[in-house]
Formats: C-alpha cells, structure tokens, sequence
C-alpha cells in the first residue's frame, strides 16, 4: 500500500512539475515584467537602496519599539529559506542531466521571476497586519483582505505550514546528514541520531526565540555562507581563468542546442534549467511573501524590490558559483554518469580544483545552507499557523512537530516525505499565482505612487489614504514613525496616486 501511495503521488508530482507549473510561472513572469515594465530590471538600483535602508528619523533599536524587523533582515529571512540544498545539489542534478545549457536556463527563469517576486512580496506589505512588536502576512492575508477568498486562504495556510515546516525541514536534515557521514566516513545510526539531536535541540532554542532571534541568526548566517561560497568560487575561476570564456560559450551554445554534451539536448537543459532554477528561488511558490510582510519600511514597493533582489542572489549568485565550480572543474564526459550525482558531483568537481580540502568545504557550506534553511522554513510555517489559530497551545504543538520532523530527517528515508513536500509545494503555487494575477493591477497603483515620490525627489512614503479605494489595509495608518510626517507632508502625499 504504502509502495502504491508513493508510485501515485510521484506520477502526479512528475505531471504538475513538468508540464503544467513550470509553464505556468514562466506565463505569470512575462505578464508581470510586462505590467510593471520590466520593473525587476529597470529598477536594481533601488533595490540595492531598499535592502539597506533604515528610515529616515527612527533610531536604531526601530524594531524592538515600533514593530516589525529591518528590510535586510527580511532579506535574510526570505533566503535562508531560499538558499538550501538546492542551491549545491539540485544545482548539480540540473547540469548532470541537463548539460551546461540548464545553468543559461536558470539565469533567464530567475530574471523572469523577479517580477512575480515582486508583485507577490508588495502585495504581502501592504495587506500585512500587527502581530505585537512584529508584523505578520502572507498570501494568505492578501487573498482574504484583498479579494475575499477565505477558503483559499484557509487551504494555502495548511499547505504552507505543513510543507515548509515538516516536510522541507526534514529534507535539510536528510541532506545534513548525508554530507558530514560523507566527510567523517560514518554512516551509522547511532551517528544519524546524534547529529539529530544536537540539530533538532539548537533549532529548538532558536525558533522558541520568535521571528526577531530567528532574525538575527539568519543575517549573520546568510552574509557569511555566501561570502564564504562566492570566495571559493572566485579561486576556483581565477585558478581556472583560461576556461571561463569556453565555459560561457558552452553554457549559451547548450542551451541552444549548438552544441550537445553527453547525450543532453536543448529540451532537456531547458526543462532541468526551469525546475532546478523555480524550486531553488521560490518566485511565485508564496514562501517569500511571508517574510517580506515582517519588514518595516516606509513603502511597500521598497519589500518588493528587496525580495526581487533575493531571487537573484539565489540563483544569480549562489547558483551560479555551483555551476562555476562544476563546469570548470569537472570533465564533460562525466555528466549523466550514475557514479555522479548531486552533491557528490559538486564535491568532487571543487576537489578536483583546490584538493581533497574541498570535499570537506563543501559539507560545511552545505552544513550553513540546510540549517539556515531550517530556520527561514520554521518562520514561513509560523506565519500561517498564526493566521489559522492565535491560540498558543496550537503554536507550542506545532513547533514539537517540527522539531521532531527535523530529528526524523535524520534517522529515516524520506521518499514519501519528498513526494508529499513536492504536492504541498504545487497546491501553492496554484493557489498564489491564482491570487497575484487579478491582484497584479493594486501593485501597479503602489509602483506608480512609488514612483511618483521618487520622481519630486522625496523618499517614498505610503499612506492608506493614497490609495482609499484598497479595501482591509491595517498597518499603513501612519501610526508608526516610518510612515508618519508633518501634516503638511502627509496633505502633499496623499494627493499622490488620487490622480
């Protein structure tokens, strides 16, 4: 029964990720970049400017006393979830199978989720709602305040908290695990479960500190595993310098079809490419949103182009120095080989580069990866237990849970666990993107007023009564100092965005 179950939800699963949501997110990415005018391109500078910023007039302890967290925090918060496994091992499948053409694919899927990204992440701003000293939103928040779909508010929140917090903790586990048994040489359960442990107990005592300790760890998590990553990767180029112009020819002629590498055709790197590069930066899958909607800014574009930023440090950056890696240090002739696989694949191609050091250095980048991942799911998975339930209890059961998923990824296979984290990760996509699209005309207006302040020169701030005719908007009152002027200032604004 159980052999059935698997085989059944594995052939949906093989369905929906490969010819109906792919097709579906590329669809929703080139309306949006056509609606907002290619926002997620014109406009990088300003996100650059975002995701550093702290408004004008507040002091630097803002969160503790008027809510919410800093945009980079929620930045890091965003791609701790992000950036996992995914990003060393799914990287790897994806050229393995796909050739050196599925990397040209990912970087186009990720310049197209950009404008979904931020669509999705301005909407979850502007719907967010007061939670005590923090912030709180989602998709589910703005199907039900912005279009008045509670049962699908309902159905999105449940996927969510079950995918992100279980099923996807359990994986990052899973992959822990697999990496240091690999570096120690220990397979043993005895080890599994200690590593379990000590794992599950640490994430313990963080979540049980809420989204401001979960925040705190993530932005100095994040920082120091990509700029650990991106140095090795900058070795590894330099140290290979000569290859780099063939490398880029043969990633753009893959793709193409110009040239064939062991078998891999120009369908299959542009399918592995879509998958590898939309399961790995979430664009449109409604994860983001969560985070985004904890930020304190003075606009809610300005969270917007923040998570559009975190798209392209996922897979521009992070992506991008796996497959660099691989490619220069890994001959052609290997790919598609059963020996090589995954992360092994990512390991052996740095080896074979900087010596046995890097095998280890792999683990350990892998190691930050997975358990910052960890954390940034738990939050994501807390959002929407919040919506369904205010009750604590509730809260308390659900974090045993977690913590028990993330010791059962040690300890057990996971193959229905990864079936079933694949199915919550469609219902999602389904149910946000069917949101976002009638939504996408309230986050034109908000681009719009943002760039209208912008435009007089002013840094932008959002009022509701910009926007009168939006319906449940909660936190934009002007009651905090982020978005409060003088009353001149505020007549001034508020004009903006009535015309």
């Amino acid at each position: 029964m159980q052999d059935l179950f698997s085989s059944v939800i594995g052939t949906i699963n093989s369905s929906l990720w490969t010819y109906i949501l792919p097709w579906l997110l590329i669809a929703a990415g080139v309306y949006f970049g056509a609606r907002t005018a290619v926002v997620q391109l014109r406009m990088i500078p300003d996100m650059f400017r975002s995701v550093v910023e702290r408004p004008k007039g507040v002091g630097a302890d803002q969160d503790a006393d008027y809510g919410g967290i800093s945009a980079f925090k929620a930045f890091t918060i965003s791609a701790a979830s992000r950036v996992g496994t995914g990003n060393v091992a799914g990287v790897a499948v994806a050229i393995s199978v796909g050739g050196p053409g599925a990397v040209f694919w990912m970087w186009i899927i990720a310049l197209l989720g950009g404008a979904t990204s931020f669509v999705e992440s301005t909407l979850a701003q502007l719907w967010k709602v007061r939670d005590g000293d923090a912030y709180r939103g989602g998709p589910a928040y703005y199907m039900n305040r912005g279009l008045g779909w509670k049962k699908m508010a309902v159905v999105f929140s449940i996927a969510i908290a079950i995918t992100f917090g279980w099923f996807y903790n359990a994986f990052q586990t899973n992959a822990i695990i697999d990496s240091l048994a690999t570096s120690f040489d220990n397979d043993s359960f005895g080890f599994k479960a200690t590593v379990g442990a000590i794992i599950a107990a640490i994430t313990a005592i963080i979540i049980i500190g809420g989204v401001q300790r979960i925040a705190n760890i993530t932005q100095v998590v994040v920082p120091f595993m990509a700029s650990a990553y991106l140095i090795v990767g900058l070795i590894v180029v330099v140290l290979n310098f000569g290859e780099v112009p063939g490398m880029i020819r043969d990633i753009v002629g893959a793709a193409f079809g110009l040239r064939e590498f062991a078998g891999a055709t120009i369908g299959a790197a542009m399918m592995k490419g879509i998958q590898r590069g939309l399961f790995s930066n979430e664009a449109g899958e409604g994860s983001a949103p969560n985070a985004a909607a904890t930020a304190t800014v003075s606009h809610p574009v300005k969270q917007g182009l923040v998570q559009t930023l975190g798209v392209y440090f996922d897979t521009l950056v992070v992506c991008s120095i796996t497959a660099f890696i691989i490619l220069l240090g890994t001959d052609f002739e290997s790919f598609g080989s059963d020996e090589i696989a995954g992360v092994t694949l990512t390991q052996d191609a740095l080896a074979s580069t900087v010596g046995a050091w890097g095998i280890h250095f792999v683990t350990f980048i892998l190691f930050f990866l997975a358990f910052s991942s960890i954390l940034g799911n738990y939050y994501l998975a807390e959002a929407n237990v919040g919506y369904l339930s205010d009750n604590k209890a509730t809260l308390w059961i659900f974090r045993i849970a977690v913590l028990g998923f993330v010791f059962y990824g040690a300890v057990a296979p996971l193959g229905t666990v990864f079936d079933l984290a694949d199915t919550g990760a469609a219902i999602m996509v389904l149910l946000n993107v069917a949101a976002i699209v009638p939504l996408c005309g309230v986050a034109i207006k908000l681009l719009k007023n943002y760039n209208e302040q912008r435009r007089r020169g002013v840094d932008p701030v959002f009022h509701r009564d910009m926007l009168p005719e939006l319906p449940n908007v909660e936190a934009w009152d002007g009651t905090d100092p982020v978005t409060r002027r003088s009353k001149e200032d505020q007549a001034t604004l508020r004009g903006i965005g009535k015309h």
